[in-house]
Order: C-alpha cells, then structure tokens, then sequence
C-alpha cells in the first residue's frame, strides 16, 4: 500500500493531488480542490491496468468543471426547485445556477472547495480524510456545517467514501460524488453497452426541466426497469416520454429497495470489468451523460454524449417540496452519516 503525492500550480493556486495505490497495482488520484477523483487505474479481464473514470487531461479545466468530473457535491446533491426551500417558518433562498433553480449546492460548492486533507494508510488499506466547514449563510444555506469526507482503497480494489456532518442548525444536507464511470478502460467506447443492474422498484418522475414531479412511478414493463441488468442503450433509443426529457437517456433518481447486498452493479462485456456499488443511501441518481458537452479534452480524448455513467448515491431533494421521498433534513447536532463502496472486479 501506498500514497503518493503530486503538487500542482493552477492559475496562482496549490493543489494537491494524492494517488492512493493497493498491493495489486489498482490506484485512485484524488485532488485536494472539489475532492475531484481524476482517474482510477483497474485491471481488465487480461490484467491490463487502464483508466475508468473520466478526467481532464488540463488540470486547471477543473477549475470550471461544469461537468462537475470526479467531484464531491453538496451541501445538497441535485436540484432544489424555484431555489428555496422553508424551513420553520421562514424562507431560504439559494442561488439559481440552471435556470430557476438551484443546483448540485450552487457555488462555491464542495466541488469548488480546497479541502484539508489528513493521510492515513495500514497492512489493508490507504485513504484520505478531507475535512471543510461550510459557515452559516454558504450559498443560502442555514447553519454551520463540519463536513468531513474519507476515501479508503482496500487491498479487494474496493473504494469506499464516507460522509460524515454535523451542524449547529437545521438544514439540509445529502452529499454524493459525481464521478463518470467508463468500464472499457481509457475511454475506448462510451457507455451505451455497459449493462446495468440495480436494485430498485421506482423512480422518480421528471418534468422537462429535470424537477421531480413528486411522483414516484413503478419500473415494471419499462426501460428503467434494472432490477435482471439492462442495456444503457435501452433508455438511449427509447421513445418513453421520460427517457426523451432526460436527453434521450437517464438522469433519474432510482430509490432502492435494499433487498439484495449490492445496490447496484454494472458490467462490461468486452473488458471484462465488473463495477459492485454497496450502500447505505436511500436511492441514486443515474446519469448517462446524455447532455454532456462535446469538445472537452479529457485525458484520452474529447468528451461526447454518453462518455461515462454517473452513479450518485444519495437522498432526494425532492423531499424539501413533497411528502414520501428519502429526506434530506437534518437536524441540529444530528449526525449525518454515508457510505458507498465502490468495488471493481
């Protein structure tokens, strides 16, 4: 086990990028701003070490990021709709950044924070602790909340990522991370072969400016349907009215039903890459990159639709406006606690 480290000079500012490597050759680069995964090596079927993330190929092109590549995000994961929500009585307004509405916890977000970073490493694992406090008032959102999030690579090419907050006033929270998963290793294909399993009954309902309508429907006899594995292509060439406003793909918040140990599983053919999700979240939001801007320069190639597949593990901000959804309320002095593993085969 080992870590290594990179310092990088961006526009003026100090980054650090830390590699987290096992005994078996698989690593994770993590940098220190946004707590951004810019690339993660596995093997194939074949033993051949290849990247399966999306990264840019610049570093100072995170400093954008509209994308939001490999980044943590919060305080609220998604969007909040109209850009306010009522807590006690009384109205908190957030900074519309798409639209009307506010989203992925506006700016400057986890995504756009220099967190500090404390090393950790044993026989069986080698991580990172990032720590930040967002101050009372951050982008609209009530009270000060200490936020700490640990990276852990396991010696079985497991990465898990822990989110632990506390706060000194109600609020809300749900934190996620938004890296794009691309199991062909260097971005050979894109996504729309990969095929998906997850562990889920409903989805939320979009309307066409991707607000949750505040209905849940049931997956059966559709094309989010993922419960015995599904082809992303499905949902690309399907002609169902929440498969088009989406992009002519997926960015829905699916909530599992926690009836199997993974969460969710995805599988490509050619490499042989298996990637096993296990979580404690209540649902994720899968996105297809269906919307992604082409032209970016990543670290293999430009960036075009359908480059990767997001995997956001967590509650739904749809519970600040409607009744029956995972919430994402939190208390004052109640411990916010979240893990999702991400294991590679």
């Amino acid at each position: 086990m080992d870590i290594q480290t990179n310092t990088i000079d961006v526009r003026g500012q100090q980054w650090k990028e830390f590699t987290l490597i096992n005994d078996h050759g698989m690593s994770v680069s993590i940098l220190d701003f946004g707590g951004i995964i810019t690339q993660i090596l596995t093997p194939d079927r074949n033993g051949k070490l290849e990247n399966v993330v999306i990264g840019f190929k610049n570093y100072e092109d995170y400093l954008d990021n509209p994308a939001y590549f490999g980044a943590l995000i919060g305080r609220v994961a998604g969007r909040i709709a109209n850009s306010q929500f009522e807590l006690d009585g009384k109205t908190f307004n957030l900074p519309a950044n798409e639209g009307e509405n506010h989203l992925h916890g506006g700016e400057p977000g986890f995504h756009h924070t220099i967190w500090t970073v404390t090393p950790f490493q044993n026989t069986q694992e080698v991580g990172l602790t990032l720590s930040h406090t967002s101050p009372d008032g951050e982008n609209g959102y009530p009270g000060n909340l200490e936020m700490t999030v640990s990276y852990t690579l396991t010696n079985d090419n497991a990465l898990s990522i822990t989110y632990e907050g506390l706060a000194d006033h109600k609020t809300v929270l749900t934190a996620t991370n938004h890296t794009y998963f691309n199991l062909s290793g260097d971005l050979k294909t894109d996504i729309r072969q990969h095929e998906v399993t997850l562990d889920s009954s409903q989805f939320v309902e979009l309307d066409e400016n991707l607000i949750p309508t505040g209905k849940l429907a049931d997956v059966t006899d559709t094309t989010y349907d993922f419960r015995q594995g599904r082809l992303i292509q499905d949902g690309v060439e399907s002609n169902d009215t929440q498969n088009v406003v989406a992009g002519n793909g997926y960015d829905h918040y699916f909530i599992f039903d926690h009836s199997q140990a993974a969460s969710a599983i995805v599988r490509e053919a050619e490499s042989g890459r298996q990637l096993t999700v296990i979580t404690d979240q209540p649902g994720v939001v899968m996105y297809t990159s269906n919307t992604l801007d082409k032209g970016l320069v990543l670290r293999e190639r430009e960036s075009d639709k359908y480059m990767g597949l997001c995997l956001e593990t967590q509650a739904s901000p749809a519970s600040i406006h409607h009744d029956g959804f995972p919430s994402v309320w939190l208390d004052k002095g109640e411990k916010y606690f979240r893990k999702t593993t991400f294991k590679f085969a």
